[in-house]
């Protein structure tokens, strides 16, 4: 684990971005030095921002249903979406428009996500499966179905030689690619979200019991766990901050939290029992820039994403 110390948690209020009606359930940004920003709600749409203007550069619209997940592929040049409709979509970023649809799930999608190569597409479904799609063939058909999980998927994750997978069913179930070997652990509540390190060597996961947990990916053993956010009830999407040396994460009372990755405890000011409340409803997405350190992004049931970054100075 990192000994770096944590960078101060971005609080300044830069952008706020307004357009969604509605929840809205995924923010994410581009990869690399890319500057632009995707959200998706329950208004069906998708929509690109400017982070530095806060302006709406382009409406995506093609969903039937709620959008609950977001992956930008690693060229920047498409991007793949999920929600209530049971279909995977594949956007071409600049012109708008779909390119694949993806379907064979019979519940909603939580969860998409590309491997490193773009070669794969993985969705994860509440009908309690993941499918793996071929990008390069236009098959019709997944080149596999992960069927293990016994409620449903909410959270993906694939690097090189692994699929991790989080379910309802409290299991974080960790795929093998090279041995073809399945690991599952069990932590007794719900599990939200997934976010592991750049290394692979540990990976942060949300539950429903108001608790994140740092787990080591090899043996699923338990680093160290993090609290005083109140979480039992909706997905809220944790992260890692700058340099991976604090972990931050949104809550259902509108808080942002963050936390030393080695001590594990709060970072607050000295007048500060717990954050500041930033969102007037629930925080569903928080996301810390991929190449800035003084800047991070969130999304809230009340209908807003908004920009952090660092005070000026």
């Amino acid at each position: 684990m990192s000994v770096v110390p944590p960078s101060p948690l971005p609080r300044h209020l830069h952008a706020t971005l307004e357009g969604h009606k509605g929840a809205v359930h995924i923010v994410t940004y581009a990869k690399g030095a890319a500057k632009y920003v995707l959200s998706g709600g329950t208004d069906r749409t998708i929509r690109l921002w400017n982070p530095d203007t806060g302006a709406e550069i382009k409406i995506y619209k093609g969903h039937g249903y709620e959008v609950l997940s977001i992956a930008v592929a690693p060229d920047n040049a498409s991007f793949a979406s999920s929600g209530g409709d049971r279909t995977a979509f594949l956007w071409d970023v600049q012109s708008g428009q779909t390119t694949r649809r993806f379907q064979g799930h019979t519940g909603k999608i939580n969860a998409v996500e590309f491997n490193p190569e773009a070669s794969v597409l993985a969705s994860g479904s509440y009908d309690q499966t993941v499918r793996l799609w071929d990008m390069k063939a236009h098959t019709r058909t997944p080149i596999q179905i992960l069927n293990e999980a016994r409620d449903s998927i909410t959270s993906i994750n694939i690097s090189t030689t692994e699929i991790i997978t989080g379910s309802v069913d409290g299991h974080i179930r960790t795929y093998d690619l090279r041995k073809g070997q399945l690991r599952s652990d069990f932590l007794g509540h719900p599990v939200t979200s997934l976010q592991p390190t750049k290394d692979g060597s540990t990976i942060l996961v949300g539950t429903l019991d108001s608790t994140l947990r740092l787990l080591d990916t090899t043996s699923g053993t338990l680093l160290n766990s993090f609290t005083g956010h109140a979480n039992q009830s909706y997905r809220t999407k944790a992260c890692f901050g700058f340099g991976e040396a604090s972990v931050i994460c949104g809550d259902e009372e509108g808080l942002v939290w963050s936390w030393d990755l080695v001590s594990g405890k709060p970072i607050l000011s000295p007048s500060e029992s717990k954050p500041p409340k930033v969102h007037a409803k629930v925080i569903t997405w928080t996301e810390h820039h991929p190449l800035q350190n003084n800047e991070m992004v969130t999304a809230s049931a009340d209908g807003t994403v908004k920009i952090w970054r660092s005070a000026p100075q």
